[in-house]
C-alpha cells in the first residue's frame, strides 16, 4: 500500500504517549470490588490536576508480566487496560466497567480468551467475549494487553473506531479481506494483515496500529 508507506515515513518519528487519567473520578466505581488498587499503576503527573496520573501501554506490558492467571490478577489487569482505554476523554470509562466487573460472566470470559489469545486463536477470543459494558474497542485492547506470545507471533492488536476508519479511508476492507461479514474472522484478518503490512515496511504491528489510531481516517494528511 503505498499510501500507507507514505505514512510510515511522515510518521517514523513519532510514538505512542501515555495516557493521562484522574484516579478520583474511578476510585468509588472501583472500591466495591476490591479494584481501587489498580490506580496505582503508572506513574504522578507533575502538572495538571493534583492527583492525576500517566498510564503506557508499557505499564500494561508490565502488570502482565508481574501478575498471574488467577481470576484477580486477570481483574486487574483488565481494570488497567480500561483505565488506559478510557483516559479522561472517555466519561463512560469508569461506568462501563463497573458494569463488566458486576458481571457474573468475568472470571470465566477473562479466563477463556487469554487462553485463547495465548493460543493464537484470535477469532475465538472474539466470538467468546462478551461482558457488559465492553465492546469491540475495548476487549481487543484485553487481547492485545494479555498476549504474551513472542514476537515473532501475529499478536492481537486493538481495532477501535478510529483504527477502522483509517483502514477504511486507505481503502481496505476487513470484510472483503476476510471473504466473510463475520467479525471474528474479519478481526483475525485485520491482525494477520497488519503484521504482514508491518514487517514490509520495517515497523512493528503495534506501531503501525498506533499510527492508524492517530490518524483517525485523516491519511491524506502527508
Amino acid at each position: 500500500m503505498e499510501q500507507l508507506h507514505k505514512l510510515v515515513v511522515r510518521y517514523g518519528d513519532c510514538k505512542q504517549k501515555p495516557v493521562r487519567f484522574r484516579p478520583g473520578t474511578w476510585r468509588s466505581w472501583l472500591e466495591p470490588h476490591e479494584a481501587a488498587h489498580v490506580l496505582d499503576i503508572g506513574v504522578g503527573c507533575v502538572n495538571g490536576p493534583s492527583g492525576d496520573r500517566l498510564i503506557s501501554r508499557g505499564d500494561l506490558s508490565h502488570l502482565r508480566d508481574r501478575v498471574g492467571d488467577d481470576p484477580n490478577s486477570l481483574r486487574d489487569l483488565f481494570v488497567a487496560v480500561m483505565i488506559w482505554g478510557s483516559g479522561t476523554t472517555n466519561g463512560r470509562g469508569p461506568r462501563h466497567t463497573e458494569a463488566a466487573l458486576s458481571d457474573a460472566r468475568m472470571p470465566t470470559v477473562l479466563r477463556t480468551t487469554s487462553e485463547a489469545v495465548r493460543e493464537g486463536d484470535l477469532s475465538g477470543a472474539y466470538r467468546q467475549f462478551v461482558l457488559n459494558g465492553v465492546g469491540r474497542s475495548f476487549f481487543t485492547k484485553w487481547f492485545a494487553a494479555v498476549d504474551d506470545r513472542d514476537t515473532t507471533c501475529d499478536r492481537a492488536l486493538i481495532l477501535d473506531d478510529r483504527v477502522f476508519r483509517s483502514l477504511n479511508a486507505l481503502g481496505w476492507s476487513s470484510w472483503k479481506a476476510a471473504g466473510t461479514r463475520q467479525w471474528p474472522t474479519r478481526y483475525a484478518t485485520y491482525v494477520s494483515s497488519m503484521h504482514d503490512w508491518a514487517s514490509a515496511l520495517g515497523v512493528t504491528a503495534d506501531w503501525l496500529e498506533w499510527l492508524l489510531f492517530h490518524l483517525n481516517g485523516r491519511v491524506d494528511e502527508l
